[in-house]
């Protein structure tokens, strides 16, 4: 390359270089715009939703208000939604990433997503004398 041509390419190369990073830009910034117009449409739509939900979550304690009293109608209608809540947090976290547990071992992911419940101990009213932890003694068998 002789001392004539090495200027010139390397004029040549950070035209093309500019070019390339200026339609690049261009590129990304209209993929971003599109994607921030998604994003604010569902987020107004997310918005519209929870309204109308509060809407007919008022429109049926009034429903109630009618037979009960206010505060009872309240309580309802709170009850049903704090309900509604568990059952979809526990339907996502089904779906996704098992929650943290406390040192028992986790499933794997070829065990069925819907399985039983875990059992629960019965819980003892306060002021119930504590049980020993006896064994039982089998009865005595009659030999005839």
């Amino acid at each position: 390359m002789t001392a004539l041509e090495k200027p010139l390419t390397d004029e040549l190369v950070r035209t093309i270089r500019a070019e390339l990073r200026e339609e690049l830009r261009d590129a990304l910034r209209e993929a971003t715009r599109k994607q921030r117009r998604r994003a604010t449409l569902y987020g107004a739509a997310g918005a519209a939703a929870l309204y109308a939900g509060a809407a007919a979550a008022l429109a049926v304690g009034l429903v109630i208000d009618l037979g009960l009293p206010g505060w009872a109608a309240a309580l309802i209608v709170a009850g049903v939604l704090g309900i509604g809540a568990a059952l979809l947090r526990g339907a996502a976290r089904s779906g996704g990433v098992p929650a943290p547990s406390s040192g028992e071992p986790t499933a794997t992911a070829t065990a069925p997503a819907a399985t039983a419940p875990p059992v629960t101990p019965p819980t003892v009213p306060p002021g119930t004398p504590p049980v020993p932890d006896v064994a039982p003694t089998p009865a005595p068998s009659r030999k005839r």
